[in-house]
């Protein structure tokens, strides 16, 4: 056809998720292989380092943000426009994933209470984890134990569904609206990242409640592909899905 272009057969990008990270050499781990390897683009903010954070999400398709050694109580400028910022996902309707102190940032959000454990425990390693009904019907393949590297926990949001529990933190999965999640633990954690994260923060590793070094060697080969398989069935159906093909 002399003069015009033919659009027949070709794909429409798909948009990207946007990926919140809080450290200059942190990384999306599995979460962004998994992304990646379904066509799915990563834009990566670190509003820790001045990066802004976008007013709208239209232009993407949903947001993850992970972990950091920072609190969701912090009073810091970007711990505080961070958690404002999160009304755009939640007012817009997309895909959300909070990991850790994305979770915990999005229960403050939501008027929960995120605290320390009463007697200074912490959860540093594997440890169990007990699926909801509510959970099941979100997922069928969730491990039995989980990886955990955190301080502080949450109450679980008013309004929200409680998907899995665990016991010296008893919230550690909800959701609220249709498609906003929250996950205390590290699904996302490849082998090099734990062995960085144990060198790095080794004095935690001390704290009470804590695994040894030695567990969470031992206890990765056990438990690791259990929860590689729920990360990928998870993402198939929160954000995968919703892409087009």
């Amino acid at each position: 056809m002399h003069g015009s272009i033919r659009n027949i057969g070709l794909k429409r990008p798909a948009l990207p998720v946007l990926i919140v990270l809080h450290q200059e050499m942190s990384t999306p781990g599995r979460v962004g292989h998994y992304l990646q390897a379904h066509g799915i683009p990563l834009d990566v903010r670190r509003p820790a380092l001045g990066c802004p954070l976008p007013e709208t999400l239209e232009g993407h398709a949903g947001v993850v943000v992970f972990g950091g050694p920072m609190s969701a109580n912090d009073e810091t400028d970007f711990i505080r426009r961070e958690t404002d910022w999160l009304s755009v996902p939640l007012r817009e309707r997309k895909p959300f994933l909070g990991i850790c102190l994305g979770a915990q940032m999005l229960a403050r959000h939501l008027g929960a209470r995120v605290c320390f454990h009463p007697d200074g425990l912490v959860e540093i390693g594997y440890y169990p984890l007990r699926v909801t009904a509510a959970g099941r019907a979100v997922c069928e393949a969730w491990p039995s134990h989980v990886y955990q590297w955190h301080c502080e926990g949450f109450d679980l949001p008013a309004g929200a569904q409680l998907l899995a529990q665990g016991d010296a933190f008893p919230v550690q999965a909800f959701r609220y609206g249709p498609c906003a999640y929250g996950v205390q633990f590290h699904a996302e954690v490849t082998h090099a990242m734990m062995c960085r994260w144990m060198t790095r923060g080794h004095a935690r590793m001390e704290l009470p409640g804590a695994r040894s070094r030695a567990e969470h060697y031992a206890d990765r080969p056990v438990y690791d592909p259990a929860i590689r398989r729920w990360l990928a069935a998870f993402l198939d159906q929160w954000i995968v899905a919703r892409v087009p093909a």
